[in-house]
């Protein structure tokens, strides 16, 4: 809660601040937003190995330390190098958190359990995204900076009280010393992951999701939104909303059906759903209709896709645990964020061109046709699973 907190409350306005209360432009601000994605790529490849050296939980800690002081320091930055810098800290930060916090629920759970311990985070991170967005989107005013400096402030404050906490937690490494010493921690640990087909496989299609899906909700779509579709800003805010409600109720409901059924089904509905999500967000911006009726279609499409995302909490992270050996975790879980991170940064970028060109048709059908290799590439990974992997029979039970 603490995590999906912090980023709900400063998230929505990192560019605007850099941008406009620190008047460095925009151009800056892109470069300093840049500097997070960067530094995150980095370092990813180095975090699942350090992960399972000296466990999650010391990992998590570092990384919500040096978050904090990212955020203190960016809350205060009066030029393009500080901005620059204090961004990529937080960068370098987050990028430890993501995989070690997806460990340590994966050690915290069983594999009967494991699917509603990551509906539960899905559940609760929505809940603090969208309470953090509310409180924060309360508390600032772009004509006076010293309210973002308290946005931030507090941002670090909440992120140093979860590196105060995660301290407290023992977990232990899992990898021993002898064999982190004979292998390259970057280049033989990335080789290792992506020598598992399955695991291969899972990090194409996760790659795809990421894009299609999560990498265009917060950047691509509402330039389509407002640029194709012509809805107001305060529609976006609604749509938002919307998206989060519909994960917040229907999550725990969708957990019941997902249980009974092969993940990868799971995964292929969420295909299928967010086509249909981006067909309905074809006709908003298409069909020049009214007003109103566009307003109804960009909130709809905002609501599909977070029924879709229901279903990907459940099997996703549970199939990554299920598939890595105990001394494994760390780098399978940073692997499957490396992809994440980079599917996350070239999916705004690459909507920004289309849109930007005014190709809006295009930018629809490239989305729903990735949403269609959703379906097709989950296909693929059930050939590469074991039956127990795809939740077609019970986990044994230990007495």
């Amino acid at each position: 809660m603490l995590i999906a907190f912090g980023t709900g409350f400063t998230g929505p306005f990192l560019f605007v601040y850099v941008a406009h209360v620190r008047r460095l432009g925009d151009a800056v601000a892109g470069v300093a937003s840049g500097s997070f994605a960067v530094a995150a790529l980095c370092l990813l490849p180095l975090i699942g190995r350090l992960i399972d050296r000296r466990g999650p939980a010391r990992v998590l800690a570092a990384g919500a330390f040096t978050t904090a002081v990212g955020a203190l320091l960016f809350g205060h930055v009066t030029s393009a190098v500080e901005a620059i810098a204090a961004s990529a800290m937080m960068g370098a930060g987050v990028s430890a958190i993501q995989p070690s916090n997806a460990t340590l629920v994966m050690l915290a759970s069983t594999p009967q359990t494991r699917a509603r311990a990551f509906a539960t985070q899905a559940f609760i991170i929505n809940l603090g995204l969208g309470a953090g967005a509310l409180v924060g989107g309360a508390t600032v005013d772009l004509g006076r900076p010293e309210t973002f400096t308290t946005l931030f402030t507090v941002e670090a404050v909440l992120y140093l009280a979860l590196s105060l906490l995660t301290v407290t937690i023992r977990t232990g490494a899992v990898t021993p010393e002898s064999s982190l010493r004979r292998e390259n921690p970057t280049r033989d640990g990335l080789r290792i992951v992506f020598a598992d087909r399955a695991m291969l496989c899972l990090c194409v299609l996760g790659g795809v999701i990421f894009f299609a899906g999560y990498g265009q909700i917060s950047s691509g779509l509402p330039a389509y939104a407002t640029e194709a579709a012509h809805v107001q800003p305060l529609t976006l805010g609604i749509a938002e909303a919307a998206n989060t409600g519909v994960i917040v109720v229907a999550q725990f409901l969708v957990l019941r059906t997902v249980n009974r059924m092969p993940r990868t089904r799971a995964i292929q509905a969420t295909g299928i759903i967010w086509t249909v999500a981006w067909l309905t967000a074809g006709l908003a911006g298409l069909l020049h209709a009214s007003a109103v009726t566009a307003t109804v279609l960009v909130v709809a499409t905002y609501g599909i896709f977070g029924f879709g995302e229901t279903l990907l909490s459940p099997t996703l992270s549970p199939i990554i645990a299920d598939l890595a050996p105990e001394d494994r975790m760390g780098m399978y879980n940073s692997a499957f964020a490396l992809v994440k991170q980079v599917a996350l940064a070239s999916g705004p970028a690459i909507a920004g061109l289309i849109v930007g060109s005014g190709f809006y048709s295009f930018y629809i059908v490239l989305l729903a046709s990735c949403s269609i290799w959703v379906v097709y590439i989950a296909k693929t990974l059930k050939r590469h699973l074991a039956p127990l992997h795809d939740n077609l029979q019970e986990a044994p039970v230990n007495l």
